[in-house]
């Protein structure tokens, strides 16, 4: 759902009754809005979410279970992904983590070798921005297929279907005849690599229940950074190795085939409404008759083509024009993630221009970035630490607001990050290590924003996450798109602590915002259309309890 993580609109677990001692009204309402999502979407015309946000929570229709109806065979149901062991859990998300390294690596390795495919090619230099651009606009369509797909299909298809695609695809790159075929194949790349990005939180929101879900959900942002730092590193070397540029490609395609191969072995099928939905055909082959009247939910969801676009293409571009949580943080991921981009062309005017660096000493420098995003990912260890605690308080609804201290901290990280780089490596007297070392907040700032921000809209839209998703993952990739295409002449002709300058008070415009959110959040959801706001109403219960509690006493 940046890149974009999209989590499923309805597979996951929104309250665990097994781990947290919520009201039993509340676990039924939590299932009943999960239910709606499967169906109709969220707010198919239907299925209309009430108005006031407290009555949309509380209003209660009991519903006779249906006995025709496939569901787990109770809390402990093996088939369940969110009941497999630990160990098993871990190891596919760390599969996760690596397919997204993997196509998150392949939008930057190319980078430094296209001033050379370029001038092979006879070709203006402004082609050699292009490598990253048209990648990462196949980011920008590919998530209106992919999460789809992966609902109507579920995960495990989409993974092994849009790898594979995605490794042949480097055929027409590494065996490229002309600027032409390298840039159309470079693009149809970019649209099946973002479906692990795409899905990766989904399947996180298959397997951890909310407790343990944000330690899944920081590995898979992460690697969606991971993958750009060290895509110019190993770029470099390989352009300016006796191999030549047409080897990063094969280098690409072998990473990818790899990946391939695991997720075609190991990644297993945890969609929940995919798998209910073979447990009601199994369970109509083994006994036709008696079991004839038997469904899945899945099998009755609207997937006709309106209620797709509907959901997949209208949501996302009304959410992100009425709301402003989205639409604020939406411009911020973009902002981030554009400067992300950007270092692949600023890093050769910096260090390559005026220090003189090779290409492959310039992506080195990338291991700063590297650095930071790692700090700043493994910070969430402390800033989430007291997450579990509040979700037993909460009953399994704490404030989404308490998600946002890494945005606090990010916000000052990318400023300070952009005046640095931008005043050290202006001057070529200041040695290369002081702009490098500036790189770091950069790195963290990217990460610590990222994960805060997503984790923020997860708890504030619930079952219409993958739709805020979505429309992040499309704005801030065409963003990233457009990045390199001027950060080059930005950086010559402002110069680069001006540029610095520029981008910094672009950062500080924008850095308080995870501050008002923590301020007004609660306020701002109340007018929302598609925060369902559980935490409101259980503050309400809690002040409530306090009061009885309270007026027992003094009785």
């Amino acid at each position: 759902m940046a890149p974009a993580l999209t989590p499923a609109s309805s597979s996951s677990t929104i309250f665990d009754p097994v781990s947290f001692r919520g009201p039993s009204w509340l676990e039924q309402e939590a299932r009943r809005e999960e239910r709606r999502a499967e169906q109709y979407g969220g707010d198919d015309p239907q299925d209309p979410l009430p108005k006031d946000p407290l009555t949309r929570v509380s209003t209660l229709r009991d519903e006779t279970p249906d006995p025709d109806k496939v569901d787990w065979d109770g809390p402990h149901d093996q088939e369940n992904p969110q009941n497999w062991t630990v160990a098993r859990k871990w190891w596919i998300t760390a599969l996760c983590l690596l397919m997204t390294v993997n196509v998150s690596f392949a939008s930057s390795a190319p980078a430094p070798a296209g001033p050379v495919i370029a001038a092979q090619f006879h070709e203006p230099p402004e082609y050699a921005y292009l490598l990253t651009t048209v990648y990462l606009c196949g980011y920008v369509i590919g998530p209106s297929f992919w999460g789809p797909g992966s609902e109507m299909f579920g995960r495990r298809p989409l993974f092994v279907g849009t790898l594979a695609c995605y490794t042949v695809l480097h055929l027409g790159q590494a065996l490229a005849p002309n600027m032409q075929a390298l840039l159309a194949t470079r693009f149809l790349c970019g649209f099946f690599a973002v479906s692990p990005v795409t899905n990766c939180g989904g399947l996180i929101f298959d397997l951890w229940d909310p407790a343990h879900r944000g330690g899944g959900m920081t590995l898979i942002v992460a690697g969606v950074f991971i993958g750009p730092v060290l895509g110019p590193i190993v770029g470099g070397f390989i352009t300016t190795s006796y191999l030549g540029w047409r080897w990063v490609f094969w280098i690409m395609m072998i990473f990818a085939g790899f990946c391939t191969l695991l997720a075609l072995v190991f990644v297993p099928e945890t969609y929940a409404p995919v798998i209910l939905q073979e447990k009601a055909r199994r369970l109509r082959r083994a006994d036709p008759e008696a079991n004839a009247r038997l469904y899945a939910e899945h099998e009755r969801a609207d997937w006709s083509v309106r209620g797709v676009v509907h959901r997949t293409i209208y949501r996302p571009v009304q959410m992100l024009f009425i709301e402003p949580i989205l639409l604020l943080i939406t411009l911020y991921l973009s902002l981030v993630y554009g400067v992300l981009y950007a270092l692949f062309e600023a890093f050769p005017v910096i260090f390559i221009e005026k220090r003189g660096f090779t290409v492959g000493e310039s992506g080195l420098v990338f291991i700063g970035v590297g650095i930071g995003t790692t700090v700043g990912a493994a910070s969430f260890a402390l800033l989430f630490g007291h997450y579990p605690a509040l979700i037993e308080r909460w009953r399994g609804f704490p404030p989404p607001e308490q998600r946002l201290h890494g945005a606090m901290v990010g916000g000052v990280c990318l400023v300070v990050g952009c005046f640095w780089l931008g005043w050290t490596g202006s001057y070529a007297g200041v040695p290369w290590y002081v702009p490098a070392l500036g790189t770091i907040p950069i790195g963290a700032s990217v990460s610590m924003i990222f994960i805060a921000f997503l984790t923020y809209l997860v708890d504030t839209y619930l079952g219409y996450t993958a739709s805020a998703f979505a429309a992040t993952t499309m704005v801030r990739s065409a963003a990233a798109a457009a990045f390199p295409l001027f950060t080059t002449q930005m950086f010559r002709n402002l110069g680069v602590n001006w540029a610095g300058t520029l981008i910094g008070l672009l950062g500080l415009l924008l850095a308080p915002s995870p501050f008002l959110f923590y301020r007004y959040g609660a306020w701002i959801r109340t007018k929302s259309r598609f925060a369902q706001c559980p935490d409101l109403l259980i503050a309400e219960e809690l002040k409530a309890e306090a009061a009885a509690a309270e007026a027992g006493e003094k009785a």
